[in-house]
């Protein structure tokens, strides 16, 4: 894999009052690194309304997945199978307590390619916010590829 890549997020959230979900997708340049067996991905993400951007940097590998967010949103949000962890998610409007209990996390590698799919429940203040689902599919930039297209 290149160190210069496009990552794809998608997200699907399915909240307590609705059967249809929230799609979310976006894709954007990013830089990926391997170091110790985990897989690295470092992005910017701006916001609409702020001059401050936010540093995203993905820390993953089998069954566990690291998201830490530094500059207008600060969080360290981590998914480990079978294991529910608290953070405290800070936000321009206020801080939030969060809670992730990843159900699965499946991680599948190619040359040129890598699919993260995470499937999680989501807490906000110790209740039961939402079902989530999120794929991270990262490609080389020289691969291409990729497509706004439902799947």
């Amino acid at each position: 894999m290149t160190k210069e890549v496009l990552l794809s997020l998608k997200g699907l959230q399915f909240d307590t009052n609705s059967a249809d979900g929230d799609k979310i997708e976006t894709i954007t340049p990013a830089e990926y690194y391997k170091r110790d067996g985990s897989h690295y991905v470092v992005f910017e993400e701006t916001t609409e309304g702020f001059d401050e951007s936010t540093k995203n940097i993905i820390k993953f590998k089998n069954s566990s997945l690291d998201l830490t967010k530094r500059g207008l949103v600060n969080v360290h949000m981590s998914f480990e199978e079978n294991k529910k962890n608290l953070t405290s998610y800070v936000t321009p409007y206020g801080e939030i307590l969060i809670g992730i209990d990843a159900r699965s996390i499946r991680l599948n590698e190619e040359k040129e390619r890598i699919v993260v799919d995470v499937d999680y429940a989501l807490e906000v203040n110790y209740e039961h916010f939402a079902d989530c689902k999120i794929r991270m599919d990262i490609r080389s930039k020289e691969s291409g590829g990729f497509s706004l297209q439902e799947n």
